[in-house]
């Protein structure tokens, strides 16, 4: 008696997924035992807080409004350029030192904002700040 198979005896199409498996199981265990050993901390001498110190206070932020038609107002009070430029030497020497906050409208030229800077920079200004509007406002 013989016995035959019905298969056609060309290739087999089925992948043997079992030793991919195998593998991808160990690979799974050395990386589950080895990631722990893997972090380290750095040790930092981080310096102590000092409860008592007591901060001083900050002064009022200079307002610096500067108009389209090239009017400057120091916290709301008109004044002209020279002014501007005797009132942020004298601000610039005061500890701690205030913030220039320039407030400029829509349609102000670049030169004229570029001007207040220059003058602030000169005079010593560290700490300036533009102010805007927020959107639809």
């Amino acid at each position: 008696m013989a016995f035959s198979s019905n298969s056609g005896g060309g290739p087999m199409a089925d992948i043997n997924v079992t030793p991919l498996v195998d593998v991808m199981l160990v690979l799974l265990i050395i990386f589950m035992i080895t990631a722990p050993l893997m972090t380290h901390k750095i040790r930092i001498d981080l310096p102590q807080a000092n409860p008592n110190v007591i901060d001083t206070p900050q002064p009022d932020p200079i307002d610096l409004a500067v108009k389209a038609a090239g009017d400057l107002y120091w916290n709301d009070e008109l004044i002209t350029e020279a002014m501007l430029s005797a009132q942020l030497r004298v601000a610039a020497q005061k500890q701690p030192q205030p913030e220039l906050q320039i407030r400029a409208e829509k349609k102000t030229e670049y030169q004229l904002i570029a001007t207040v800077l220059a003058n602030a920079k000169s005079a010593g200004m560290v700490k300036i700040g533009f102010i805007t509007a927020q959107e639809g406002r």
